[in-house]
């Protein structure tokens, strides 16, 4: 399968930084602290990318699994690992997050800045099928672009910041270009109790969020 993210993944992390001024950095960690992640947690991460987060999981004393459909992602993740902590041990799946079926077996699943490649109705199922990999009291954390609030300055500010981000993967990766998605709703309509939001500011208004949800066993 072609490798969507062949040109753009060697800059991703750097773009990110870029646009954000390392916001999106910050929002794919919010979750991941000493009160979240318990040693011997088994994690998973979705769609992971340079994945700076699942190695602060893993340095939290993490059992983490890393999945993604794209090699270069993968290789960068590897290079990130192999620099920032190449003692640790964390297991990579080259696949398609949907032939992932060890369901019921993680403490926790993060999808950051994932879900946000898909049409909202491959979004849902594609959120549907993470909570079934989670244990019957998983938590479920989605970090993602804010849905538009505030007055209508700062929607419009938020929605033409998001289709500016959105367009570039359209072009480069051939993700799908569409709204911003309420993800809480969707996440609560598929039975999960959100807990918390943590929201992350850009020119003072927020932009992002890391939202954290749990299923109810």
């Amino acid at each position: 399968m072609r490798d969507k993210y062949k040109y753009i993944g060697p800059v991703y992390d750097f773009l990110s930084n870029l646009y954000s001024g390392k916001n999106i950095h910050r929002c794919k960690t919010a979750m991941l602290d000493v009160e979240t992640v318990q040693p011997g947690d088994r994690i998973l991460f979705a769609g992971v990318g340079h994945g700076r987060d699942a190695i602060r999981a893993a340095e939290l004393g993490a059992d983490v699994t890393v999945v993604d459909l794209s090699e270069t992602m993968l290789r960068k993740f590897g290079e990130a690992q192999e620099k920032k902590a190449p003692h640790l041990a964390i297991r990579r799946i080259h696949s398609d997050i949907m032939k992932v079926e060890e369901f019921e077996q993680y403490d926790m699943v993060v999808a950051n800045f994932f879900l946000n490649v898909f049409d909202e109705d491959m979004m849902v199922r594609v959120l549907e099928h993470l909570i079934r990999l989670g244990k019957a009291d998983a938590r479920v954390v989605v970090g993602d672009f804010c849905y538009p609030t505030g007055n209508i300055v700062a929607r419009m500010f938020k929605k033409l910041y998001w289709y500016m981000a959105v367009f570039t993967f359209w072009l480069f990766a051939n993700n799908a270009f569409h709204k911003i998605y309420n993800y809480p709703e969707h996440m609560q309509r598929l039975g999960l109790q959100v807990t918390e939001k943590k929201h992350f500011k850009l020119l003072n208004m927020d932009c992002y969020w890391s939202i954290l949800g749990r299923k109810q066993a």
